[in-house]
């Protein structure tokens, strides 16, 4: 099969295509539901358990690069061919009036001012697949086949290959980036993430989160602490203060809950922190050595801290949004209240 993969990898790179029709044609070849790359994927089960992690991390290297290989030849011919149809458009004709210009989803406009805060202090932003393998979803994280952590989230996994999943979180992202850079690593990964939830005004089958990882020499949990009072303070504002409460995740130890005190009361007490003064905004922990281990870092000589926070609690809290349902419904109505943002 390694050889069949390796064919392919050869095949994807000299290829080149002269039009869209000869690119959709090696997309139907390739990626389609009878293609060679799908019926390597179904072959794949049979593949001895001794070689099984590197013929599927190939098997996902021949995947990404054909899809980006297709994606940037479709994105050639397709500029290509509005850089003709521009020439026919007439700049003078005033605009519509009654078009109204839209507004950034309060999503969109959370995230960025999340990202922007870390940005600060020098954290840059990684992105990765929604699609993800067994591996690096759940084994690198310390929580293999059978591991009771399992049992936290309901996962979606793709019917036609039991080895992929929705990614149940973007700590996935983060296990990429420790197999391929070495330390010092500073970088956040938002996303949007899946998990088999019934959908009610708190809970949803999809949902967004941003996940923080930093590794380096001598790095400690009072590192982690101030990086997330200065997060608190900067994006709730400078009287917001902070608790962390002991917790358990499968890849930190040792692992926290941290609360803010409530931005609605000001720490007195109302229905939205259920009368605590606290509320929870996100979990954390230093990085467990195992998986620094299984990414291929020395745990001996470094160190590191992880935390996560989903995109949609901290938009509830700023704008004071009581159903998280709002976020996916496209309701202008809603949407609107945005604009001058």
């Amino acid at each position: 099969m390694l050889e069949k993969i390796n064919n392919l990898l050869s095949e994807i790179e000299e290829f080149a295509a002269d039009s869209k029709e000869q690119v959709e044609e090696y997309r139907i070849k390739w990626l389609s539901k009878k293609g060679q790359i799908t019926t390597l994927f179904e072959d794949f089960r049979t593949v001895a358990p001794e070689i099984k992690r590197e013929v599927g991390q190939k098997l996902n290297e021949l995947r990404t690069k054909a899809q980006d290989k297709i994606n940037a030849l479709k994105e050639k011919h397709e500029s290509a061919s509005e850089k003709g149809a521009s020439k026919n458009i007439d700049l003078t004709v005033p605009s519509d009036p009654s078009i109204q210009l839209g507004s950034r989803h309060p999503l969109s406009l959370v995230k960025n001012q999340i990202i922007d805060v870390f940005a600060r202090i020098g954290f840059t932003v990684s992105d990765g697949r929604e699609i993800e393998d067994d591996w690096h979803n759940f084994t690198a994280l310390n929580t293999p086949e059978n591991h009771p952590a399992r049992d936290m989230q309901d996962t979606f996994y793709v019917e036609l290959n039991p080895e992929m999943v929705l990614r149940t979180q973007t700590s996935s992202v983060q296990v990429h980036i420790m197999e391929n850079q070495k330390p010092p690593i500073r970088t956040i990964s938002p996303g949007r993430v899946y998990r088999n939830e019934a959908i009610s005004a708190r809970a949803h089958c999809q949902f967004h989160q941003i996940e923080g990882l930093y590794i380096d020499e001598k790095v400690s949990f009072a590192d982690l602490k101030q990086t997330l009072n200065f997060f608190a303070k900067e994006l709730f504002g400078t009287e917001t203060k902070i608790r962390m409460r002991p917790s358990y995740f499968p890849f930190t130890e040792p692992s926290a809950e941290v609360d803010i005190s409530c931005t609605i009361c000001k720490g007195e007490g109302c229905n939205v922190c259920k009368y605590t003064g606290w509320v929870e905004i996100l979990g954390c922990g230093m990085v467990d050595p195992q998986v620094l281990d299984n990414c291929g870092i020395d745990s001996k000589k470094y160190s590191g801290f992880a935390f996560g926070m989903g995109i949609e609690r901290i938009t509830m809290l700023k704008y004071r949004v009581k159903d998280l349902r709002l976020f996916f419904e496209n309701d202008v109505r809603f949407l609107k209240q945005f604009t001058g943002e």
